[in-house]
């Protein structure tokens, strides 16, 4: 309850003149039938000397300051800031231009007590009014990179530029020491034994022999493995430390490296053996998909049946990887935040995606966009002066294919792909992590414990902001 300027307090006794301007509720008429006296030190006040002593019947009286008969015309709303008031220079009531000029005819007057259509008693924080600026709810409290509400997609990809933006020291370094990482062993991998494997073979030549191609797809797959080995391990633990800096991020709350890593220690062998069988499961669905059509294949059976059987087993397999992948989805950061199991954390995702899992995979797959026009914005014209530079051929830089690729074209080229995973990969994880909090902020009130955590003093006592439509 206020006591606003123009309100009374609730409980409050009307003083002796009357009430108090402004008071909320109807007036007590002026003339009061005649009683018993008052007691000695009653606040009544005493009978009035002007009652005649004939009195209407009871239920036939009404006071003077009644509500009009239908017979009689209402009157006039009162001039002010509200609906009654007509606009300066606008047309008379009834007209069409310059706002509301009046109610409709027939509709009586305005209620006792309220001042034509304005608020009751003109409350002044309500702009004297309905048609004043009722602002809406008050803004959520942000006391990180996001309010602490749910979050709308374009909040979700601020929120993630933002924390790069706000900790670029800590993001920046830990995603360039991935990126170091990475594209080193890419380029020394693709200079020592992929492109001399392939320059040696190619595979579509006529004149390959079978053990020629052969080793030529070892070489390449234990290449590839390496680098896939390598830049996993890489992603992991650049994954862990991001979400630790994301969530800290939310708070208003400044960590470092060195904090990251204490924090994200513990954790990091199960967010592998996560990441390492959700893995096999995608592999494990598209295998089996594919598995039926090449059976019938290897038997001896209908060819085009088993190209059709092997082509449709494929694409259900993808269909259910991808569903299976988005249902995980959020899987490492509730592991990570949680400090969960794997089994628990991928439960935990399954039931936070539960419902949602068009809107996760719409915010994942613009997210990748984002990630993958600004990677090729860096890493494209990289390549193309590494061509220039080294003189090696269009065909080399889209793909080899039996062409030899020099050092100075894997080195410039790792260049620019050096500086595109480190501007992306902070955009990844932030995106990760923060849509694992909207979710859980909109199935858990995850707000209510991230406010007591950030040090918010009266959180969730007033009423919530809107939610964004996403």
């Amino acid at each position: 309850m206020t006591d606003t300027p123009g309100w009374a307090s609730p409980g409050s006794a009307p003083s002796s003149e009357g009430r108090e301007p402004g008071a909320s509720g109807p007036a007590e008429p002026a003339d009061r039938p005649a009683g018993p006296a008052p007691q000695p030190g009653s606040d009544a006040q005493g009978p009035g000397v002007k009652w005649s002593k004939e009195q209407p019947p009871p239920g036939q009286w009404s006071a003077p300051t009644g509500t009009p008969s239908p017979d009689q015309a209402p009157p006039p709303p009162p001039p002010g800031p509200g609906w009654g008031a007509p606009h300066p220079g606008g047309p008379h009531p009834g007209g069409h231009g310059g706002g509301y000029a009046g109610p409709p005819g027939g509709h009586g007057g305005p209620p006792p007590g309220y001042g034509g259509y304005g608020t009751p008693g003109g409350h002044p924080s309500w702009g004297g009014g309905w048609g004043g600026g009722w602002g809406g709810p008050p803004p959520a409290a942000k006391p990180g990179v996001i309010p602490l509400r749910p979050l709308g997609v374009g909040e979700i990809l601020d929120g993630a530029v933002s924390t790069m933006r706000t900790y670029w020291r800590t993001v920046l370094g830990i995603a360039l020491a991935v990126a170091v990482v990475t594209e080193t062993c890419l380029v020394l991998v693709q200079g020592f034994v992929l492109d001399d494997a392939l320059s040696r073979t190619s595979l579509d030549s006529r004149t390959a022999t079978p053990d020629e191609v052969y080793r030529a797809l070892r070489d390449s797959m234990i290449g590839s493995g390496i680098v896939t080995v390598i830049s996993a391990a890489a992603v992991i633990v650049a994954t862990a430390l991001l979400t630790t800096i994301t969530s800290r991020a939310v708070l208003g709350k400044p960590v470092s490296a060195g904090e990251a890593w204490r924090e994200a220690r513990a954790q990091i062998p199960k967010l592998a053996g996560l990441l390492i069988l959700l893995g096999l499961i995608t592999v494990g669905v598209i295998v089996a998909g594919a598995l039926p059509g090449l059976l019938i294949r290897v038997a001896g059976g209908s060819d085009a049946g088993g190209s059709a059987l092997f082509a449709l087993g494929i694409l259900a397999g993808v269909v259910v990887a991808v569903w299976l992948a988005i249902r995980y989805y959020l899987a490492a950061p509730a592991l990570m935040l949680e400090r969960q199991g794997i089994l628990k954390a991928m439960g935990r995702s399954a039931k936070l995606v539960r419902g949602a899992w068009w809107r996760v995979l719409g915010i994942q797959l613009l997210a990748w966009l984002i990630a993958g026009i600004v990677s090729a914005i860096v890493t494209i014209p990289f390549a193309l002066i590494g061509s220039a530079v080294s003189g090696d051929s269009m065909d080399n830089f889209l793909g080899p294919d039996g062409g030899h690729l020099s050092w100075t074209f894997l080195i410039i080229r790792g260049i620019g792909s050096l500086i595109g995973t480190t501007l992306t990969l902070p955009i990844s994880a932030g995106v990760t992590v923060l849509l694992y909090i909207d979710q859980r902020i909109r199935r858990e009130a995850l707000d209510l414990e991230l406010a007591r955590a950030a040090g918010v003093q009266g959180y969730g006592t007033g009423a919530p902001g809107a939610v964004p439509r996403s």
